[in-house]
């Protein structure tokens, strides 16, 4: 291990760390990570402890900047707390994103690098996979931390997160087609997946098994040729962009954040699309996004509810991973979707402020028993 040291982050990113931008809230910690040995250079990103320690993934990507790396920490970190907020869950929101190509540049040494620095924050943050990290990677970090989940059967984890992500994301999918067309079925409704890695495969295969006509589409041709040879009846499109022009009935982004924008919301409400709901986290490009899409009638599943499936799998590990117990508390993000419609229609608000008022409320509460001192408890 060599340091830990600052870079210069862009305009307005501290402001967001220190709360003093337009989210107020701020960030409680965020680590600049260093190994030159290794190549390593990564950022933990620790937004709330809240509800206990922050728990959530580490993303390895191909960042343009240093800068663009620690703005996503700081996002994904944020919507962790709520997510595990809304899921229930006694745990914080946490993020680590490590700079680089996942296919060229990960090798052993960084990942127990990086492990030792997750380890160098004593249990405040607890890691997990992400995009571009997997299961046998959090086995190799695990050599350097206790405070990781998401680890092989073999090591006693649970394995591949994606699954109870999908089906968390299916249930939410059901909520919404219950909300907009009073059945929780997605059974002859026309669904555009977009993204079919990790979390769109298995999504997809709920959907074929419910009845739905799926039409797919990514930018890995391996991803496509997968979904093709399970499900030879799915559709494909291009791209994108020909994805969301194609009469759907629900919108599935299942692949990086930022994916509804005002454009791409001018084009669902053109084609008619009704129902978003899917996998990626941080959909919305900017906050205003939700407003839009509720004024053109289309009813949006807020991604962190309905994609918690995957955070719900992991945090079981805590306790020693019981798949049925997981998969329990991932079919109420049935009941949750439903209440968050509930409670956004009667306040007449949009879908998305309703989660983010029900999350904020249980962090808001929950927190406030810290003022009740315990007669053993030593003040930090």
């Amino acid at each position: 291990m060599t340091d830990v040291h600052t870079t210069h982050p862009a305009p307005g990113v501290l402001s967001r760390i220190f709360g003093t931008g337009q989210d107020g809230e701020g960030h409680e910690q965020v680590v600049l990570c260093h190994d030159r040995t290794s190549g390593l250079k990564a950022i933990i990103a620790v937004h709330s402890t809240a509800l206990g320690p922050a728990l959530g993934g580490t993303r390895f990507f191909p960042y343009g900047t240093e800068e663009e790396a620690l703005q996503d920490a700081l996002n994904l970190s944020r919507g962790m707390s709520y997510k595990n907020a809304l899921a229930g869950l006694d745990l914080g929101g946490g993020k680590a994103v490590i700079i680089g190509d996942p296919d060229k540049d990960k090798n052993e040494a960084m990942l127990r690098a990086y492990g030792r620095f997750v380890e160098s924050l004593r249990g405040r943050y607890i890691t997990a996979c992400d995009v571009g990290t997997y299961v046998q990677d959090m086995d190799v970090v695990a050599r350097e931390t206790s405070h990781v989940t998401g680890r092989s059967p073999e090591h006693g984890g649970a394995g591949d997160s994606s699954i109870l992500t999908a089906f968390g994301v299916f249930q939410g999918m059901r909520a919404s087609a219950r909300a907009r067309w009073g059945q929780p079925t997605l059974r002859g409704r026309r669904v555009g997946v977009s993204g079919v890695g990790k979390v769109g495969h298995y999504l997809v295969g709920h959907l074929v098994a419910d009845g739905a006509t799926v039409v797919v589409t990514d930018v890995s041709e391996a991803a496509v040729n997968r979904v093709r040879a399970a499900h030879p009846e799915v559709e494909v499109v291009a791209d994108t962009a020909a994805l969301l022009s194609s009469a759907l009935d629900v919108y599935a982004p299942c692949a990086l954040g930022g994916a509804l924008t005002d454009d791409t919301v001018a084009v669902l409400g053109a084609a008619g699309t009704a129902v978003v709901c899917g996998a990626a986290n941080n959909q919305l490009a900017h906050p205003g996004v939700e407003k839009d899409l509720a004024d053109r009638g289309i009813l949006y599943a807020p991604d962190y509810l309905v994609n918690s499936g995957g955070v719900i799998q992991v945090a079981d590990e805590i306790e020693g991973f019981n798949f049925d117990r997981a998969k329990n508390k991932a079919t109420k993000i049935f009941d949750t979707t439903l209440e968050i419609f509930t409670r956004a229609a009667a306040d007449g608000i949009p879908p998305a402020v309703a989660a983010d008022r029900l999350a904020e409320k249980r962090m808001r509460e929950i927190s406030a028993l810290r003022s009740v001192l315990l007669p053993a408890a030593r003040r930090s």
